[in-house]
């Protein structure tokens, strides 16, 4: 659609967070979230966390860098917009004692004041975020000058950004929607972010272990929310085509000769020190 100057139009932001909300709602993430907890622990050495600090964890999902951050000694706050996910957080923290507040929050309008935080932070989580300039701003707004932004974010041609590319060809994106995968680029960091503050990126991986390929899509299609609205908005020949390009993205990626699934996935490991 064009508007009066015969430019397209911005993309329905509220319209594209509701069904993303919806997205990450179903399923069960929490099972995937915990497989990933070492990137949460490497992201606070990266940021040289120190205890006593007021550390924010944006689309925080079920906690990890929230739980890390904590576990050394930060006072920290965890947020996501679904709240399901803050439950299970809340569950973890409980488990080991970790003193966390836990609160429901959109990425994109933060309820916090002008530099409410030494350091704020998010792994897979910011990235999905529709409107990434506004997330961005967000971050470095609720940030103290001299403070430290930390992102752990998948690239454009890890195993995850590939598996979105393949999930747009059966369910196309909203129009004008930027790709998440941006985030996990050089070029995107610097338009975020540079005028705000000084960027070190380092490439990092994260690998994927399962039984199988099929193993995984089992698993990630019963719980991971993007996959599973996916499949379900396809008919059945359309879900055996993606199934058959799911099988052979991890057969192009897969490092194990055993049978079993290994697959990395890159991402970039993003510290940003506010000016």
């Amino acid at each position: 659609m064009l508007d009066a100057l015969n430019k397209p139009a911005a993309p329905d932001y509220a319209a594209i967070k509701a069904k993303q909300q919806a997205a990450w709602s179903s399923g069960d993430y929490s099972v995937v979230g915990v497989t990933l907890q070492i990137v949460g622990e490497s992201l606070c050495e990266a940021m040289d966390l120190r205890a006593g600090q007021s550390v924010l964890d944006v689309a925080a999902g079920n906690g990890n860098c929230s739980l890390a951050a904590a576990r050394r000694f930060c006072e920290v706050t965890s947020t996501d917009y679904v709240q399901d996910l803050l439950r299970r957080g809340r569950e973890r923290a409980e488990a080991e004692r970790l003193p966390i507040t836990f609160q429901v929050a959109d990425a994109e309008a933060l309820p916090f004041a002008e530099g409410a935080f030494d350091a704020v932070m998010s792994t897979f989580g910011v990235m999905f975020a529709p409107d990434q300039e506004r997330a961005a701003t967000e971050l470095m707004r609720v940030c103290r000058s001299g403070g430290k932004v930390g992102l752990a974010n998948w690239t454009p041609d890890s195993f995850i950004g590939q598996l979105f590319k393949t999930l747009g060809r059966y369910v196309p994106p909203a129009l004008g929607l930027k790709s998440p995968a941006l985030w996990g680029s050089r070029e995107r960091l610097g338009e975020l972010f540079a005028e705000a503050g000084d960027i070190a990126v380092a490439e990092r991986q994260f690998v994927l272990r399962y039984r199988s390929a099929q193993h995984w899509i089992e698993t990630w299609r019963s719980i991971y929310g993007p996959l599973q609205k996916a499949f379900d908005t396809l008919d059945a020949e359309k879900q055996l085509a993606l199934e058959a390009d799911l099988v052979a993205l991890i057969g192009s990626l897969n490092v194990a000769t055993d049978g079993t699934m290994v697959v990395p996935s890159k991402y970039l490991e993003i510290v940003v020190i506010k000016r």
